[in-house]
C-alpha cells in the first residue's frame, strides 16, 4: 500500500544514531533505554493485532477456495435460464469453431479462470485507491471500511441462488479485500527498513496466510457437505453453511480491529490531501508506469533504478505463472482424481502446513540479505513441482509435486518482498511498495485467465508442463538484480 511520508522517515534518524527505537532524551541513557522499551512493546503489540486479524480474515477468505469446482458445477445444473448458460453456450460455439477438446468439464476450469481473474484485477484497480485514502486518513478507518466490505460480499454469497448473485458478491469482494496490503503498509509503518524486524514481519504475514491455508479450506469444505434446505428458497443450496461461517468470521474481524487496532500512521505522516494521492494512484494502474517504477525513483541512483525494475518483472511473471497454476489446481484435481470437496480441502491443509513450516521456520532463520538465494531457490524448486503435478497419475506423485509447490510458495514472494522495501529513499519507499503490489495484483489479474485458457485448450499436461518450465525467465531476471547496499 502506497505510502507518501510514512514512519520510514522517523526511523531514518534514529537509524543514524545506531537503532532504530533509539529517542535522544535530556535524561540520559535510562530514558533512552526506556524509550526503546516501549517502542519495542508498541511494535510486537501490532504486530501481533496485525497478523491475528489478518489470520481471521484470511479464514473467511479461504473459505471458498475447495468450493470453487462444485459451485460452478451448482450453477450449470440449476440456473438453466441465468448468465451462467449464456456464457456456456458461447463458450461451446467458441470451441467448436476453433476445433477445441471435446470436453464440457473443462468449461467449469475457463469459467473458474476468468472468475479469478476478475476479482483480482478488481484489486488491481481498488487497492491504489484505497492506498491512498489510508494516506489522508490513515490505516485504521481504511481497514474498517474494507473488513465491512467483505462482511457485504459474504453476506450475498449466503443467499447466491443464481450465478449472477454470485459473480456480483464476488466483485464487491474483490472491490473490498485492501486489509493484505494494508496489514503489509503496517509492517513497514512500526519497523525500520533492512532490518531483521522488517523480515519477521513479513514472514508472519506469510505464517497467518498458510495457517489460513490449512484451517479455512477445511471449515468450507466440512461445511459443504451438508445440504441445508434454506428458509429463503425451495432448493437445496449446499454452500450456504460456509457462506455463513465467512460472514461470521468477517464480522469478528471487524468488532477486532474496532477494538483494538490503533493507528500507525502519524498525522505528520500523512500526506496532505487525497487529489495528490489520487493523482499519484493512477500511475499504480498504468502498466509503462509501473514497471518503469517512475513515480517512485526519481532520487534513486540508476543502479537502483534498474534493479528495482528487474525485481518488478520478476515479481510480475513470477506471480503471473503461479497465480494461474494456483487457481486452477483444484480443477485439474477434481477433474483428474474426483476429489470431493473434502479432500480439496485436505490438500489445502497439506499445502498450509508446509508453506507454515517453511516460513515459520526455514524462513525465519535465514540471515537478513539472503533473500535473493531463498527467492531463487524457491523458483527452483517450483519447476519440478509443477512438472509432477501436471504428469501426476497417482495421489503419491500428486502431492510429491505438491509439497515442492508449498516450498516455493512459502518462499518467493516473502523474499522479493523484503527485497524491493530496501530500496528507495525515505520519502520514496512508499510508492516503491504500492507499484511492486499493484504489479502482483496485475499478475494475478492475467495469470488465472491465461493459465485456465491453456488447460481449456490444451489439457492439464500442457498447462502445468509449459508453466513449470517459464519460471526459468523470473529465475534469470533475479539473477541480474543487486541487492541494496542501504
Amino acid at each position: 500500500m502506497r505510502r507518501t511520508r510514512n514512519a520510514e522517515s522517523d526511523h531514518l534518524e534514529g537509524e543514524q544514531n545506531g537503532h532504530s527505537d533509539s529517542i535522544t532524551s535530556p535524561d540520559g541513557p535510562q530514558e533512552e533505554t526506556t524509550e526503546r522499551v516501549r517502542g519495542a512493546a508498541y511494535r510486537s503489540s501490532t504486530m501481533k493485532v496485525v497478523v491475528l486479524s489478518l489470520l481471521i480474515e484470511l479464514l473467511g477468505f479461504t473459505v471458498i477456495l475447495p468450493l470453487l469446482p462444485s459451485i460452478l458445477e451448482y450453477y450449470g445444473k440449476n440456473d438453466q435460464n441465468g448468465l451462467y448458460h449464456w456464457m456456456l453456450g458461447n463458450v461451446n460455439q467458441f470451441r467448436m469453431r476453433i476445433g477445441g477438446p471435446q470436453l464440457e468439464k473443462f468449461n467449469t476450469v475457463l469459467f473458474g479462470g476468468f472468475i479469478g481473474s476478475l476479482f483480482s484485477f478488481l484489486q488491481f484497480l481498488s487497492n491504489p485507491i484505497i492506498g491512498a485514502m489510508s494516506d489522508v486518513y490513515g490505516r485504521r478507518p481504511m481497514m474498517l471500511l474494507c473488513m465491512s466490505g467483505m462482511v457485504v460480499s459474504y453476506a450475498l454469497w449466503s443467499v447466491a441462488f443464481s450465478f449472477e448473485a454470485f459473480l456480483v458478491a464476488r466483485i464487491i469482494g474483490g472491490i473490498s479485500h485492501g486489509n493484505v496490503s494494508l496489514s503489509t503498509a503496517t509492517v513497514a509503518d512500526i519497523t525500520p527498513p533492512k532490518s531483521k524486524q522488517r523480515s519477521r514481519g513479513m514472514a508472519m504475514i506469510g505464517v497467518a496466510f498458510s495457517i489460513g491455508f490449512i484451517i479455512g479450506p477445511m471449515i468450507g469444505a466440512a461445511f459443504s457437505i451438508y445440504g441445508v434446505r434454506t428458509l429463503l428458497s425451495t432448493q437445496d443450496y449446499p454452500f450456504q453453511l460456509p457462506a455463513f461461517f465467512a460472514v461470521a468470521v468477517a464480522a469478528l474481524d471487524l468488532l477486532f480491529l474496532w477494538a483494538k487496532f490503533r493507528e500507525t500512521l502519524s498525522e505528520k505522516n500523512r500526506a496532505s490531501s487525497l487529489g495528490d494521492g489520487i493523482h499519484d494512484a493512477v500511475d499504480l494502474i498504468n502498466p509503462v508506469a509501473l514497471f518503469s517504477f517512475s513515480s517512485a525513483l526519481q532520487k534513486s541512483s540508476a543502479k537502483d533504478q534498474r534493479s528495482v525494475q528487474l525485481l518488478g518483472w520478476t515479481y510480475f511473471l513470477y506471480l503471473l505463472l503461479f497465480s494461474g497454476l494456483e487457481y486452477s489446481l483444484t480443477f485439474l484435481t477434481h477433474d483428474k482424481f474426483q476429489y470431493s470437496s473434502m479432500e480439496q480441502g485436505r490438500m489445502f491443509v497439506f499445502i498450509g502446513v508446509i508453506m507454515a513450516l517453511v516460513q515459520g521456520g526455514y524462513l525465519r532463520r535465514q540471515k537478513a540479505g539472503s533473500e535473493k538465494r531463498t527467492a531463487t531457490v524457491g523458483m527452483i524448486v517450483l519447476i519440478p513441482g509443477m512438472l509432477l503435478v501436471g504428469l501426476a497419475s497417482s495421489s503419491i506423485l500428486l502431492y510429491t509435486g505438491l509439497a515442492l509447490y508449498s516450498f516455493g510458495a512459502g518462499t518467493v514472494v516473502s523474499c522479493l518482498t523484503t527485497m524491493v522495501s530496501d530500496f528507495g529513499g525515505a520519502n520514496e519507499k512508499g510508492r516503491v511498495m504500492g507499484i511492486f503490489r499493484s504489479l502482483g495484483a496485475l499478475a494475478r489479474a492475467v495469470g488465472p485467465a491465461l493459465c485456465c485458457s491453456l488447460y481449456w485448450g490444451a489439457g492439464p499436461l500442457v498447462c502445468y508442463s509449459i508453466g513449470g518450465v517459464l519460471f526459468a525467465i523470473p529465475i534469470f531476471l533475479l539473477s541480474r538484480v543487486k541487492q541494496s547496499a542501504a
